[in-house]
């Protein structure tokens, strides 16, 4: 039986169509559709419940050696507050998870770890990790909400002092309040838009959750409003999909799996072979250069790609496609794919097979969508 996060009955008087997702029941979208969503987050802010990531401690005198051993990334070098992304590899180069690692003291570190791979994540760590180190799932214990687009700055200083906010990109602030329960408060999210992800108590996320769609209200008088001129609305599964596609962010089970290597999936820049050791790193000495790498599609024909659709020139084959949709605020049909190496320059014409048809479409440079700094 799936669970439910605390806001569930919060999803179901707001119009959210719930689905099961990595053993929970989540909403997949609200009334006011997955392209509402999607655009809102791209135009003013949309709020999302992703009380279902999983989230693990590693605290004590070798915590730190645990996480360099642990993940691919170098965070020998991280201050208190910082937060970095990192695959999580195999003794194959393969990968188990791809995560973010925050340092909340020298010797104390949280590790948020995808919803899906929450139980597999727990047990590999428990399962490598030595030494004087401390390990707990804390999981259950907390909810999390991700504010998400150009005004998320702003609406969360209806709340808040600006001071109390993370300045920079990948760090976070601890104990802020927010409508009286304390928040830690991380300037990261998973739609390529600028943003904050918020972790708070289960008791107080219904709290946080309702203070922050009033903040984000829209203010103007008038005799008609459109579903795109609120501020902020609550978002589903669907949007969350959709925008971290068009934003070209790996998801784990399509653009990365336990036989599929960082470096096959661009993520070399993630991966700091030049570290003492981490598992899997003498898979990828010895595996070399990668010999496929993950690339973007603009479909030019017509037709959408989604996943596992195979990527020819001429007769020969040279992929797959890992995800694709039809992108709402680019408005055309985008996907990404892991091809030849020798086959992956951008401007190679190329084509899809979507349901036994061939449709034509390029190589183009990823990300897909960037935001104006």
């Amino acid at each position: 039986m799936e669970k439910k996060t605390p806001l569930y009955e919060s999803h179901l008087q707001a119009g959210g169509k719930m689905v099961p997702y990595a053993g929970y029941l989540l909403p997949v979208q609200y009334e006011t559709g997955v392209i509402a969503e999607h655009m809102a987050v791209r135009r003013t802010a949309g709020l999302f419940d992703v009380s279902h990531m999983g989230e693990v401690v590693l605290r004590g005198k070798d915590a730190l050696k645990n996480v360099q051993r642990l993940v691919t990334n170098d965070c020998s070098r991280m201050y208190d507050g910082q937060v970095k992304y990192s695959p999580m590899c195999n003794e194959n180069g393969g990968v188990v998870d791809d995560l973010l690692v925050y340092r909340r003291k020298e010797d104390d570190y949280l590790i948020v770890v995808n919803a899906a791979n929450r139980h597999k994540d727990v047990e590999w760590i428990k399962q490598h990790i030595v030494g004087e180190v401390e390990f707990q799932d804390i999981s259950d214990e907390l909810s999390l909400l991700a504010l998400q687009g150009p005004k998320a700055q702003e609406i969360l200083c209806k709340l808040t002092e600006e001071e109390n906010l993370p300045g920079k990109n990948y760090t976070f602030k601890e104990n802020i309040l927010l409508a009286g329960v304390s928040c830690t408060i991380s300037r990261t999210g998973y739609t390529g838009e600028d943003g904050f992800e918020i972790f708070c108590s289960n008791q107080g996320v219904v709290t946080v959750w309702n203070a922050l769609l009033e903040a984000g209200k829209y203010k103007a008088h008038r005799d008609h409003i459109d579903k795109e001129d609120f501020d902020i609305i609550p978002c589903g599964l669907g949007a969350r999909d959709t925008l971290r596609l068009e934003a070209a962010m790996p998801l784990y089970g399509h653009e990365m799996d336990d036989q599929i290597s960082p470096l096959e999936t661009g993520l070399g820049f993630a991966v700091k072979m030049d570290k003492e050791d981490f598992i899997g790193k003498n898979a990828l000495l010895e595996a070399g250069e990668p010999k496929i790498t993950r690339v973007g599609l603009s479909i030019t024909g017509r037709g959408i790609a989604r996943e596992n659709c195979l990527v020819y020139i001429g007769q020969t084959r040279i992929g797959r496609t890992t995800s694709g949709t039809h992108c709402p605020y680019l408005s055309r049909p985008l996907a990404m794919a892991l091809v030849d190496i020798h086959s992956s320059a951008i401007g190679t014409q190329v084509e899809v097979e979507v349901r036994g048809r061939r449709i034509p479409a390029e190589i183009v440079a990823l990300p897909f969508y960037k935001r104006a700094q």
